[in-house]
């Protein structure tokens, strides 16, 4: 079994992603963290704890960081014409969810509990800013051994950002944490839109899947229509599953092609939020690149082999 904290800003893609992990019959779900991004900290806690309830999931939701790790970086909008003002493609979403608590404990303190908890075990899989991520490094060094992988949705190596030409949104939104987590001496595995920008679920696949799927999944296809409409111009009447490509990572990750290398990103300038790859094996003269922990990122990916199994997962 995969133990696996979702590290979240929910988030339409993030709804279908976690869907995924409670479905899959080799993930344990440890725990749901939330942190601000798609909306507000106070806005995807809410969403998570709702998300729960619908999909039946028992474990527990753990409210993260609602500013940047750097509290000088100016914050970024809210970006409402993605993922609709509340996040969930403005379907009716209760202001509160009172019936699910939250876990009394930061997201940064939950995650730094469960690693010790479970050693060498835990997988976290992180598809928002890094700034819980960070935040727990920052406050306890020692997890960064004890973590058994870190797979992160985000970065862009060899095609564009899609917030700018140079910047991913998730790390666009946090960089200097992104640069803290992956320069830490943990595994790290990226996968970003060199390989999710790859993978479309057409609205007539939801369709079928809600037909199949239960309650989850036809909620699941009413959170998703307006983000299928958001991509319009993109793609041919369906939705990149950005998220669910790290999920499906964690069990598959044959269906992937890595590559090694120290990862650095850009924090300020026009190129603000640029994830940089050093080759593994290549020489340069010395740098801030020198002896920085080599993580792995995606450049490959068998596109429609992923897209089924995400599929599978959220109707099985």
């Amino acid at each position: 079994m995969h133990k696996v904290i979702f590290d979240t800003d929910p988030g339409i893609d993030d709804a279908m992603a976690l869907l995924f992990l409670e479905r899959h019959p080799d993930i344990e779900l440890l725990g749901i963290t939330s942190v601000f991004g798609n909306a507000s900290a106070d806005t995807t806690t809410r969403n998570a704890q709702f998300l729960k309830r619908e999909f039946g999931i028992g474990a527990p939701v753990s409210r993260g960081a609602d500013v940047t790790f750097d509290p000088a970086r100016p914050m970024a909008p809210w970006p409402t014409f993605v993922h609709g003002v509340n996040g969930l493609g403005d379907i009716d979403v209760p202001e509160t969810v009172d019936d699910v608590p939250v876990d009394p404990r930061p997201a940064f303190q939950f995650i730094i509990d469960t690693v010790r908890e479970h050693p060498g075990e835990v997988e976290i899989v992180a598809v928002g800013r890094m700034t819980n991520l960070a935040m727990a490094l920052a406050r306890d060094p020692e997890i960064a051994g004890l973590v058994k992988q870190v797979v992160v949705m985000g970065g862009a190596f060899e095609t564009n950002g899609n917030v700018t030409p140079a910047a991913e949104a998730n790390i666009h939104g946090d960089p200097e944490a992104a640069d803290v987590v992956f320069t830490a001496p943990w595994k790290v595995v990226i996968i970003g839109l060199d390989v999710t920008l790859q993978t479309v679920m057409t609205r007539s696949t939801m369709k079928e899947l809600a037909a199949k799927g239960g309650p989850a999944v036809e909620l699941l296809a009413r959170i998703s229509d307006p983000y299928i409409d958001f991509y319009s111009q993109q793609v041919d009447d369906g939705m990149v599953v950005h998220d669910s490509c790290a999920c499906a990572y964690v069990v598959a990750p044959e269906l992937f092609g890595l590559r090694s290398g120290a990862v650095r990103v850009v924090c300020g300038g026009i190129a603000d939020g640029l994830t940089l790859q050093k080759p593994a094996g290549q020489a340069f003269g010395p740098s801030q690149w020198d002896d920085r922990s080599e993580q792995k990122v995606a450049m490959t990916i068998e596109a429609e082999k992923v897209v089924d199994l995400i599929a599978r997962t959220l109707v099985a």
